[in-house]
């Protein structure tokens, strides 16, 4: 199949390396604005179009868009309306309201949309999923979810990124929703900035914690920060009345341990998110290849993007106001 591209920047390219090694992809197109896409495309035997629009009249049987947030929602309906599957990275749109009203302008479009969020390719997150699906950890009662950065992206991105809610702990809340099976119904956060002064001067926390209570009355506890200078901390904790599991305790766990005698976790650190989640992007991609090919429906659908965005907003007005605040409170459609 021939796959097209919208935006090479850091996952764009990530995203295009990953493509172009997969058995069922052929060719690809892709554009950007950057003088680099001619390289880029050199060096991955890629065509390098000028516009989206040229992506489209390519010949594409899907599109991937990695393009600026602010693009996803124009890329995502012209997409839409040139009956072609679209992969796009997660938001699906800066704001709640974009985002809603991409849903109902694509609702009955009968075209597969694909919204990246890769924890629910991850073998651990999959396998915890599945434990909770079988039963094994029996009735949950807490839920313990970290994303830590090994350090906080640049101003520019920050200004632009609606906040760590939106941009860092939504793949959180995701994950929450994926493996659970349940909703959250309430949220109450606090934050701090001790770190980069240009995060707090954009209104933003570098630092929070956010307990989120389940529609069966599971407690998650969501801890985020952009200061890990060990490394790229990603993990998740379930505990029920029967067992208790974890994703992430691994040898490449950024955490040292100081109990005597320990060696665990024994490997280099991860360091950022590339190499924390190689195996669920590819993953994710070849996910992506089958719903081109009608294989399978969208793993992770605009309705599933929304919901998590969703408890983004409540997690923003719950720091903001310093208090519990309810999903249905922020819920506009």
């Amino acid at each position: 199949m021939r796959i097209g591209i919208m935006g090479l920047g850091r996952i764009g390219a990530f995203h295009a390396e990953t493509l172009a090694g997969l058995e069922a992809v052929e060719s690809l197109v892709v554009t950007d604005p950057s003088p680099d896409t001619a390289a880029v495309a050199g060096r991955l035997g890629a065509t390098a179009v000028d516009s989206p629009e040229a992506v489209l009249a390519a010949g594409v049987d899907g599109v991937v868009i990695a393009a600026a947030t602010d693009a996803h929602p124009g890329l995502v309906l012209a997409t839409v309306r040139a009956g072609v599957p679209v992969f796009c990275e997660k938001p699906v749109a800066r704001t709640m309201k974009e985002g809603v009203e991409v849903r109902d302008a694509v609702k009955d479009s009968g075209v597969p949309i694909q919204i990246g969020y890769n924890r629910r390719f991850d073998p651990g997150f999959a396998a915890a999923r599945a434990a909770v699906a079988r039963g094994e950890l029996g009735l949950l009662h807490t839920v313990r979810s970290t994303t830590l950065d090994p350090e906080p992206p640049p101003p520019a991105y920050i200004t632009a990124s609606g906040g760590i809610f939106r941009d860092c702990s939504v793949h959180d809340f995701d994950i929450i929703r994926w493996v659970t099976g349940r909703e959250v119904t309430e949220v109450y956060v606090t934050g701090s900035n001790r770190g980069a002064k240009y995060i707090a001067a954009a209104g933003d926390a570098d630092t929070t914690a956010a307990l989120l209570t389940l529609d069966d009355k599971t407690l998650a506890l969501v801890s985020n920060s952009r200061h890990n200078a060990r490394g790229y901390d990603v993990r998740m904790e379930l505990h029920g009345f029967k067992d208790s599991i974890a994703v992430g305790l691994e040898d490449r766990l950024p955490l040292r341990s100081v109990e005597p005698g320990t060696a665990f976790p024994a490997a280099a650190p991860h360091h950022f998110f590339m190499d924390r989640f190689a195996v669920a992007y590819r993953a994710e991609l070849i996910a992506f290849t089958e719903v081109v090919a009608g294989l399978r429906s969208s793993p992770c659908t605009v309705e599933d993007a929304l919901e998590a965005g969703w408890i983004a907003e409540a997690c923003t007005l719950s720091l903001r106001e310093r208090r519990a605040v309810r999903i249905e409170e922020v819920r506009t459609a």
